[in-house]
């Protein structure tokens, strides 16, 4: 049936299409409106979450920025503990060193008196000796006086 609609239906039928044409290209232009809005939403939102994102990362900056001082602090108080003991070692070398001489000093000490000991007997050896030898001759002088007397003695009568 090729076009059973009479000249007077026609302007209505127009009618009737441009406005389901003009409904549709509403309905379209709503759903796109709606589809905008939506995408508008979505773009709001993915802001949103780089924002997040970026504050999140700026947050994470400054943290790696406090361990990173944190660690430097670390490191230099390693390094001061490091100085620190490589002080205290060559104090205690010094130390051992000093208590090394210290012991030869008393080993040369012990060695000198030992020495003056044995210096101190000899010389009390010598005195007796020496003493020893001056009572042999006060008996020897003893004697010969005792002999000059008995001698003169002999020469001399006794005149009573």
């Amino acid at each position: 049936m090729p076009n059973d609609t009479t000249g007077r239906e026609q302007p209505w039928l127009d009618a009737e299409r441009a406005r389901e044409k003009t409904e549709g290209e509403r309905q379209v232009g709503e759903q796109s409106r709606r589809v905008s809005e939506v995408r508008r939403l979505e773009d709001e939102s993915a802001r949103g979450d780089a924002e997040q994102l970026r504050r999140l990362a700026e947050t994470s900056r400054v943290l790696q920025e406090e361990h990173r001082g944190a660690l430097e602090q670390v490191r230099q108080e390693r390094e001061a503990f490091r100085d620190a003991a490589e002080g205290a070692r060559l104090a205690g070398e010094d130390a051992r060193h000093a208590a090394e001489a210290a012991r030869v000093g008393a080993e040369d000490a012990r060695s000198a008196a030992e020495d003056a000991r044995h210096a101190a007997i000899d010389a009390v050896r010598v005195t007796a000796e020496a003493i020893s030898a001056n009572l042999e001759q006060m008996k020897f002088v003893e004697q010969m006086r005792r002999v000059y007397r008995d001698l003169k003695d002999l020469r001399e009568p006794d005149s009573n």
